[in-house]
């Protein structure tokens, strides 16, 4: 099974880097993690919607046929760290691949929205995109940590 962040923004701090790349790295072999970084649309007088549709469209041609999608959305459903193992226990034991899709600075668009099948909220608050892949990838390391009884999640 495949954990694929598809996000909108190839251009992050190399902080973010790191910490995403430390992360992608204590993944266990049975969720292996994948990061596709897609440029964001160029500006040029369109409109918010304009891009959001262009760059959700270019997010939904790089997922994976069979995969189950995951919006990552600040109006999704919020979740705790064990609800997030318990997700991702379910989804290793069906073997299907997870895409998780993060949007540009517009957010994405009510289709791609309405596309998935989970909308699901890292926090309330708005996040810079590279801040949110690297929560993201920390809590489904965190996750599968849980799901191993690694002590690195105290309750």
């Amino acid at each position: 099974m495949r954990l694929i962040i598809l996000a909108i923004g190839d251009r992050i701090p190399g902080w973010a880097e790191d910490a995403c790349a430390e992360y992608a790295r204590r993944m266990p072999r049975e969720a292996r993690l994948e990061i596709v970084a897609l440029k964001p649309e160029p500006r040029g007088g369109k409109g918010a919607e304009q891009i959001k549709a262009a760059e959700s469209t270019r997010l939904q041609a790089r997922c994976p046929p069979g995969a189950l999608h995951v919006a990552l959305d600040e109006h999704g459903r919020q979740v705790s760290t064990r609800e997030l193992a318990n997700l991702l226990a379910g989804w290793m034991q069906s073997g299907r691949d997870v895409a998780f899709f993060i949007g540009g600075a517009d957010g994405l668009d009510a289709g791609l929205l309405a596309w998935a099948d989970l909308r699901l909220a890292l926090s309330r608050l708005t996040l810079p995109h590279a801040l949110a892949r690297v929560l993201l990838i920390e809590q489904l390391y965190r996750a599968a940590s849980l799901i191993a009884g690694h002590p690195y999640h105290r309750e």
